[in-house]
């Protein structure tokens, strides 16, 4: 029998004094989703989705940086090169803030970086752009700066060499607005995946989670929008396993948006009645809290639940890199 894999990612919160104390997730009408717990126990998150997922799938942590799994997720070639995550940010009073509202310049941003990706021609530059002005770029280079990444802002490191030029050049041209590069890394051997779950495909709008996947072998389909994610996960339901990400609910969370972030989880509840009513199999879990008051990531213990009977106690705490053995095995 074919499992789904359903990742509520950042569902988690802090309490929210606008809802009368409660997380948008107890908030949240989820009647479906509520009606099919019946295991339900808590596992320990980690501070990013690739972190959890590599150790949920492997029992390991990656042995690859963000930058190089999201460029597998991304199908781009990683033979001797190296691969830098470009995330939108204002730098400006010696500090890097990340730009949760790039939606409103990711145009003008995505422009002025093809603009002066000239500056770094001799390295045969290779860029994929993806959700609100993020973007994966390779380079024939091996240069590996330990650079500081989101969500938390923080005090501006420079960027060397002419990949360092071409940053600042697009932060020049637009007011301090910039794509910087962090999670930088070269190809690796991943840890092998565990063996009870081989035949699985995945399913997200992220390269983070589809690089994970790919970086195991896994079949993976990116499927930008939410709603076509789901007849699509319910149609390779009935070849295999399916992993089913679900990455807006962090977005809204680093957005600081508890509404969005409600009315996210009770559409997703709503989709999963309408495409898998009849599944048997669900896992669902949350990789890490994603604060919607503050829009930084709390890792912290986090539930999970199944709608099927196993061996897990009400509220057992399992270790992250037995999961999937304790769950499937």
């Amino acid at each position: 029998m074919n499992t789904l894999f359903v990742l509520l990612d950042g569902a988690e919160d802090h309490p929210n004094p606008e809802l009368n104390g409660l997380k948008p997730m107890e908030a949240a009408k989820m009647p479906f989703i509520r009606s099919n717990m019946r295991t339900m126990g808590r596992t320990t998150g980690r501070g990013y989705t690739h972190l959890f997922l590599n150790e949920f799938f492997t029992g390991h942590p990656p042995k690859l940086q963000r930058a190089v799994l999201e460029a597998l997720g991304l199908g781009m070639d990683m033979q001797d090169r190296t691969a830098y995550r470009l995330s939108p940010a204002r730098i400006n009073d010696g500090m890097i803030r990340w730009a949760y509202d790039s939606p409103d310049f990711c145009d003008e941003l995505e422009r002025n970086v093809l603009d002066n990706l000239h500056l770094v021609e001799e390295y045969e530059p290779e860029i994929r752009f993806f959700i609100n002005g993020r973007a994966i770029l390779t380079l024939k280079s091996d240069m590996v700066p330990e650079l500081p990444g989101p969500p938390v802002d923080t005090g501006y490191v420079p960027v060397p060499g002419e990949l360092g030029t071409m940053v600042e050049n697009v932060a020049k041209t637009m007011d301090g607005i910039t794509d910087y590069p962090w999670g930088c890394g070269r190809f690796a051997d991943q840890y092998p995946r565990f063996e009870c779950l081989d035949n699985l495909k995945a399913f997200s709008d992220s390269p983070t989670s589809l690089g994970v996947c790919a970086s195991l072998g896994y079949e993976t389909e990116i499927v930008e929008d939410l709603d076509e994610r789901f007849p699509a996960a319910r149609e390779a339901l009935d070849h295999g396993n399916v992993f089913l990400h679900l990455d807006e609910i962090d977005e809204y969370s680093h957005m600081k948006d508890w509404r969005r972030k409600v009315d996210i989880l009770e559409h997703v509840d709503r989709k999963m009645e309408e495409y898998f009513s009849d599944c048997d199999r669900i896992i669902y879990f949350i990789d890490h809290g994603t604060s919607s008051i503050t829009g930084e990531h709390l890792p912290i213990e986090v539930p999970f639940w199944t709608n099927y009977d196993t061996d897990v106690a009400q509220d057992e705490l399992v270790p992250l890199n037995t999961l999937i053995p304790r769950l499937i095995g």
